[in-house]
């Protein structure tokens, strides 16, 4: 088969062969900054999950189920692992639980630990006092010579 040469088109010089013109795909259009480039997960919360499982429950002897999955957007696998949670009595599982690191239960001692520190520092301070006290104490007993009787532990 011989090769014919292919005539071109003067004017945008496309190549025509016989009476058909080529496709001409439109560039792609730019994005629009309001959508986002990848789509989002859909989240129900836990009122929603319950207000759906009431209807189709009420539906359900209608035959308007498929009608209630088709609306929400949602698929009987997702609806029956919601009335699973909802037999098992997970209503816990329902409600959307705070992510990250969970907060420590405070300890019941703490508050008596810190009050007891507080004392301590209060009673080593007091301590401290005295001891300059009775130091200034003997040392007037001294200069003044009146003998002082030695005590327990000291000499």
């Amino acid at each position: 088969m011989p090769m014919l040469p292919k005539p071109i088109n003067p004017a945008g010089g496309a190549v025509t062969v016989g009476l058909r013109r080529p496709t001409v795909v439109p560039a792609p259009c730019a994005a629009s900054p309001e959508l986002s480039n990848r789509p989002r997960r859909r989240t129900f919360t836990a009122q929603d999950k319950l207000r759906i499982l009431t209807e189709t429950d009420r539906a359900a002897d209608t035959g308007g189920v498929g009608a209630i999955l088709r609306r929400e957007g949602i698929y009987s696998s997702t609806l029956g692992d919601w009335r699973r949670l909802r037999a098992a009595g997970a209503f816990g599982a329902l409600v959307p639980v705070k992510r990250g690191p969970k907060t420590a239960e405070p300890n019941p001692l703490a508050g008596e630990l810190a009050f007891v520190q507080r004392e301590n520092a209060r009673l080593t301070r007091r301590l401290a006092r005295a001891e300059a006290i009775i130091d200034v104490q003997k040392k007037v007993a001294e200069l003044l010579g009146i003998p002082l009787a030695p005590s327990d532990g000291e000499p």
